[in-house]
């Protein structure tokens, strides 16, 4: 068998395409280190031409529509190209936060209290200040990096929200105040708890993407107890959502103590600067290794691939 070209997808049709394009340069400067690597910037939802099945393993850093929620995936399996993380079911499933939350409260970890609803069929502000007070999220069911969230702090401050919401499908939830963690997993596995400390107080868009708008503490600064539970929470979402190889995990500790999952990020920003990165460094991987150990499951089924081709 020759040695496979990881061949490394970025950019994109998405709003997060120029993002997606500062993971997918930074992965495939890493990844050289390794192995022999081809970047292809990624222009339509289609693949690109020169993708090879029996030469290529795709690590893709595509976030969002078509990059994240299945649809890229869906493709790559039926080529035959062998790739790296999460397969397109689980991607499909990760990527509707509704979904997300079905699967994960049924294996035990808990989410913030919320409804789902069509643009079309919107409830009212004062149905939704009813259901869960007037610190409310809105946040479209199925986009990454916190694209369209809101928080609401007021009746009148929904009912501005709720008129600009006119096609779709939304969540609302109730809004739990405390501390935000994220963990990376590694095939399954929890590494480093870090905690995200917006200094607006919100962890939208612009406090992702804007340098000095957010505080990490990597590792997060919390008993052993604490990051135990919730790598094992982490852990837990994980499998109830049938992922694989690595991803990212987010989560809020209520101010009385209570763990929520937030959404999980099965194709997370790959800057050095990331959140999956940082976990990683915690538990003492560079981000050469990092890129290294993401693709070593794809190397294998690469392998067991080009083994019944012949």
């Amino acid at each position: 068998m020759s040695t496979p070209v990881i061949a490394v997808f970025a950019g994109g049709t998405s709003p997060e395409r120029e993002v997606s394009l500062g993971s997918g340069k930074a992965v495939a400067l890493a990844m050289a280190y390794t192995h022999p690597t081809q970047f292809f910037p990624i222009e339509t939802d289609a693949l690109p031409e020169g993708l090879d099945p029996a030469k290529h393993i795709v690590c893709s850093t595509l976030h969002g529509v078509f990059g994240e929620d299945g649809g890229m995936q869906r493709l790559l399996e039926q080529a035959g190209v062998a790739y790296a993380g999460c397969d397109a079911k689980a991607s499909d499933l990760t990527f509707d936060k509704w979904r997300t939350r079905q699967s994960v409260s049924a294996q035990g970890v808990q989410v913030a209290p919320g409804r789902v609803f069509q643009a079309s069929a919107k409830p009212t502000a004062a149905a939704l200040t009813t259901e869960f007070g007037e610190q409310v999220v809105l946040k479209p069911n199925c986009q990454g990096s916190s694209v369209g969230l809101q928080i609401v702090t007021s009746k009148v401050g929904m009912e501005i929200a709720l008129s600009g919401i006119r096609q779709g499908e939304w969540i609302a939830e109730e809004r739990i105040l405390g501390r935000e963690f994220t963990v990376g997993l590694l095939r399954g596995r929890g590494m480093g708890v870090v905690e995200i400390v917006p200094k607006s107080g919100v962890f939208d868009y612009t406090s992702k993407y804007t340098k000095g708008l957010t505080e990490y503490f990597a590792p997060a600064q919390i008993s052993d107890e604490l990051a135990t539970r919730i790598r094992g929470a982490a852990e837990t979402a994980f499998a109830a959502c049938g992922c694989r190889d690595y991803a990212r995990i987010d989560f809020m500790l209520s101010n009385d103590g209570e763990l929520y999952l937030l959404e999980i990020n099965t194709l997370p920003g790959m800057k050095e600067t990331s959140l999956l990165p940082m976990s990683a460094r915690c538990v003492g991987l560079d981000f050469i290794a990092l890129c290294r150990e993401m693709v070593v499951p794809a190397v294998e089924r690469f392998a067991q691939a080009s083994a019944l081709r012949k």
